[in-house]
């Protein structure tokens, strides 16, 4: 393991340079670029305002079901994100107010994965909400990213389950216990991976954020392409 500047950076971190550099590892390995963990954890707020990645790259934003991932989202990605959240509240507006979600979660997830295969087709850097327990939609936008010569970057929200749960009744809105404990197995492997240095399946870089972390995140962006 050695540590190397990379192609997505923290700007107005609060940080000693050094230090943050020093939180910043890549692993490499023949024929392939460096894959990177970037740890901004237990910082107590003084982490990174701003996380830029290369033209033509994608984000996946990952988390508990309550973790802020959508906060997160509709704050630092500039308009950027494809949310189901966002898909949900679409047809949300459009049903009767009593009808279960259940009844038409098949249709939110098609107008969400057909709006974000749009914008990927469009050639724009994105940002996706990511539950966790999707795997197939990380390779996705993995095999999208190699083909227009850029990465996926995984942005991981650690947060504890109590956490998540109160995240889900200030929203007004949960998960069955079942789900949940399917999130929580999913993000688990997710963590486990990105911290021992194994990055997910297609992923170029990993970024670890507490709740501090993610509050203090004022945008996620790209850089202009050259």
């Amino acid at each position: 393991m050695r540590i190397q500047h990379t192609g997505a950076y923290a700007a107005s971190t609060g940080i000693p340079p050094q230090r943050a550099r020093a939180r910043s590892r890549a692993r490499t390995g023949t024929g392939r670029r460096g894959r990177i963990l970037r740890d901004l954890r237990e910082r107590g707020g003084r982490g990174p305002r701003a996380l830029t990645f290369a033209a033509g790259d994608l984000v996946v934003v990952s988390g508990l079901p309550g973790s802020g991932k959508s906060t997160l989202m509709k704050r630092a990605a500039d308009g950027r994100g494809i949310d189901s959240q966002d898909a949900r509240e679409r047809w949300e507006a459009r049903m009767p107010r009593l009808l279960p979600y259940a009844l038409y979660r098949p249709l939110v997830r098609i107008a969400h994965y057909a709006g974000l295969r749009r914008a990927l087709r469009s050639g724009a850097s994105v940002i996706v909400h990511d539950c966790g327990t999707q795997s197939w939609v990380r390779g996705w936008l993995a095999r999208e990213a190699r083909r227009r010569g850029g990465g996926l970057h995984l942005v991981l929200l650690d947060v504890t389950p109590d956490t998540a749960r109160d995240g889900q009744r200030a929203r007004g809105r949960g998960v069955s216990a079942y789900a949940f404990a399917r999130h929580r197995r999913a993000v688990g492997r997710l963590l486990r991976a990105a911290e021992s240095g194994s990055l997910p399946h297609g992923c170029a870089s990993a970024t670890l954020l507490d709740r501090d972390a993610a509050d203090a995140l004022r945008k996620i962006g790209f850089r202009e392409a050259a």
